[in-house]
């Protein structure tokens, strides 16, 4: 054991394992580094702002923008974990006609972002949409004032549509967390006479709290970071009120004190979900490893609960997905591509593979340097490139202007030194920006993924080549990353499809006169004109089924292997 007392360059040199390069854990640190930065130069922001503009913000924005920013999760967290916990519960405890295909389809509301899904709903739902249209024929009425019809274009609207495709995440938690439960405490539950909701209220969902927790924060996080389906739909959350005081009223400093607020409500909800799990943890027995089976319903019973399945995934995925194909089928939009749309489309592919990339670069040398050096400062580094996804994509944009400007005038300082020029605005003023954006918000995917799979990588393993001389770059490269292929492919692919439909930190840090396929949907949707952009919509849709189809595949594999114990 080495002694306490010695010299701080000592310790340093005795945290790190011999062989380790200090460079991977250098670049860990900037990597933490680069994911602070934002929140630290919004903190400044917000303190150095006019406090008189803090009072009237406090006044007339904060409180409707805090109460229906609550209002909204509140009704998220509620529709989500019904029908997510509800819909797991019936296709994994039960047996009924399409069961299976159900089980397959539930998830499919994840690949429509909710702005679109708002987009759609507003253009099918609103007075001049066919619904009410044909309703209006049917019963002879005029106008709108002769009948009632619910606002599409309101808060319980915007619930409505957020849930319709954020219920997944609660669904694919708790489902995975019921496939593994032990038949044996439903044994014994059914032997002291529990009935099937009974059974269900008492023993399956308390097991399954911390899945659903993680679920839960999951999809409010989702909720809190959008801005398309909010503004559209008429809801002043928190994250529309950044949008419109840093833009339409100007005030920077303010939308910095509004983007604090928000980082509180953001910390409370990982709070909720930290105490939600509450170190809870379940496992199977080593005794006896059976999972419990799916019990029959009756035929009336297995009608309702298929129906009960059906409604979200027509609500989430059928009615978005068949708008937008009755809309390029009718409109010909797949005849109307033209060298616009292929160059946004050339645009949003290449920003995605750049930012997939560099979030894959520096994940595996976060994963690995603290997989070597198993030190506090590597794990904090790890635990603080988790925290960018929980930043909302406005906050995170308003937090990276500081930081980008002053990389930028020393940049243009050293341009000036070295040759007299400027250079002007480097990053800020480039897609180089966005990238870093894209990055700092979807590097805990790619952390999570390589994460997961570095840990099932056995330590005989990586002892073995050690014994054999192999240094840790040689180590990573020809034992850990051939090992994580299928994680880094899973991790890429998530990151790829996120970034495409990111549209917050799109819309804020965008070049000038560059557009993506999120942008220009919003863009044609502003204008009253969404089915223009159906086609750029399609493929956002058509590109994120990919990932949610190989989690419904891996889902479907658990499922299948679970009566074999």
């Amino acid at each position: 054991m080495i002694s306490t007392a010695l010299t701080r360059p000592r310790i340093w040199r005795t945290t790190l394992p011999r062989g380790v390069p200090a460079w991977a854990v250098a670049v860990a640190v900037a990597v933490a580094g680069l994911v602070v930065a934002p929140l630290v130069s919004l903190v400044l922001t917000a303190l150095s702002a006019d406090l008189s503009g803090w009072a009237r913000l406090a006044a007339d924005v904060l409180p409707v923008a805090l109460m229906e920013t609550a209002s909204l999760l509140l009704g998220v967290a509620v529709v989500t974990g019904v029908v997510g916990i509800g819909t797991a519960w019936l296709v994994t405890a039960h047996c009924f006609p399409g069961r299976r295909v159900l089980a397959w389809l539930l998830p499919l509301p994840l690949a429509v972002p909710a702005y679109i899904t708002a987009y759609i709903y507003v253009e099918i739902f609103d007075a001049a949409g066919p619904v009410q249209m044909a309703l209006r024929g049917w019963l002879g009425f005029r106008s709108r004032g002769e009948y009632w019809f619910p606002e599409i274009r309101s808060l319980g609207g915007c619930i409505l549509v957020m849930s319709a495709v954020l219920y997944p995440y609660v669904y694919l938690s708790a489902r995975a967390m019921f496939l593994t439960q032990s038949a044996c405490m439903m044994e014994v539950a059914r032997t002291l006479g529990a009935g099937r909701f009974e059974l269900f209220r008492t023993v399956a969902l308390p097991l399954a709290r911390p899945a659903l927790a993680v679920g839960l924060s999951l999809a409010l996080l989702e909720a809190l970071n959008d801005i398309g389906a909010s503004e559209y739909l008429g809801v002043r959350t928190l994250t529309v009120s950044i949008y419109t005081t840093w833009l339409n009223r100007g005030s920077l400093g303010g939308a910095a004190q509004i983007a604090c607020v928000m980082l509180v409500v953001v910390l409370g909800l990982i709070w909720l979900e930290r105490h939600g799990r509450a170190d809870r943890r379940y496992g199977l027995s080593t005794r006896r490893p059976r999972v419990a089976q799916p019990t029959p319903l009756t035929p009336g019973g297995g009608l309702l609960a298929a129906l009960a399945c059906a409604i979200p995934v027509a609500l989430g995925f059928g009615l978005p997905f068949g708008f937008l194909v009755r809309e390029i089928m009718s409109r010909g939009l797949v005849a109307q591509i033209d060298a616009a749309f292929l160059r946004h489309l050339g645009t949003t592919v290449g920003l995605a593979f750049a930012a997939t990339l560099a979030a894959l670069a520096l994940a595996v040398v976060v994963v690995t340097a603290a997989r070597f050096a198993r030190h506090r400062l590597t794990e904090a580094t790890r635990a603080i490139a988790g925290v960018g996804y929980a930043v909302p994509g406005t906050v995170l944009a308003l937090g990276l202007l500081g930081p980008l400007v002053t990389f930028d005038e020393g940049l243009n300082a050293v341009w000036r030194w070295a040759t007299g020029g400027r250079l002007g605005l480097v990053v800020m003023g480039s897609a180089a920006g966005l990238v870093i954006a894209y990055v700092i918000r979807f590097l805990p995917i790619a952390t999570g993924s390589l994460g997961a799979g570095l840990d099932r990588v056995s330590a005989g393993i990586e002892d073995a080549a050690r014994t054999l001389g192999a240094r840790p770059r040689e180590l990573v490269m020809r034992v850990q990353l051939p090992l994580l292929r299928p994680a880094l492919a899973s991790a890429g692919l998530l990151v790829f499809v996120d970034t495409l439909k990111e549209l917050p930190a799109t819309l804020l840090l965008r070049p000038l006169n560059v557009e993506t396929l999120a942008t220009l949907v919003y863009g044609h949707a502003s204008r009253g004109a969404f089915e223009d952009g159906a086609l750029a919509a399609m493929v956002i849709v058509l590109v994120g089924l990919w990932p949610v189809m190989r989690l419904t595949r891996g889902a479907e594999a658990r499922m299948r292997a679970a009566p074999a114990g």
